[in-house]
């Protein structure tokens, strides 16, 4: 992985306080959490974009999430992943990432020790951005699917609560 992504240390986006807020700027986390909060320190916030996005490591639990949007972070217990080459589908290579069988061992940091070492085949570019389109595409749809069924089981629940109060 270390031909494909490149890492940085995620210490100077440590939010201050742990006092968070409802609006603001979103504190992450890499474990299945993601956003613990909202803080309005503004210092030093890591600046990614739908255009710019960037790959967030949980560095003892091996978990990752694709962020598109600014933040601050809880802990340095990540890194920061970026494409090694910048014309590289970075989405592909989150789903590379996702895909890797590995299970953690004990309580280590494994980005360094474990996944720079894997090494994985990958196809070319034009064929990235395919793929990459089409699971985006099917993300998209899932996530309306699950918002339709959200609303239809609240809709259920508000008919049941008027039909048997």
């Amino acid at each position: 992985m270390v031909n494909i992504l490149n890492y940085e240390q995620p210490t100077k986006y440590i939010v201050k306080s742990s006092k968070y807020v409802d609006k603001g700027i979103p504190v992450l986390t890499a474990g299945k959490t993601l956003i613990l909060g909202h803080t309005t320190d503004k210092e030093n916030v890591k600046i990614v974009s739908k255009f710019n996005p960037i790959i967030i490591f949980d560095d003892f639990t091996t978990s990752s999430h694709f962020i598109d949007f600014p933040f601050k972070i809880k802990s340095s217990a990540m890194k920061l992943l970026t494409n090694h080459n910048n014309n590289d589908n970075i989405y592909f290579n989150f789903l590379l990432l996702k895909n890797l069988k590995y299970i953690p061992e004990g309580h280590n940091r494994h980005w360094i020790s474990k996944f720079t070492d894997f090494k994985v085949i990958t196809t070319k570019y034009e064929e990235k951005n395919i793929i990459s389109s089409l699971l985006q595409n099917m993300d998209s749809l899932i996530t309306l699917h699950q918002r339709k069924l959200d609303m239809l089981k609240n809709f259920k629940n508000t008919l049941l609560n008027k039909m048997f109060v």
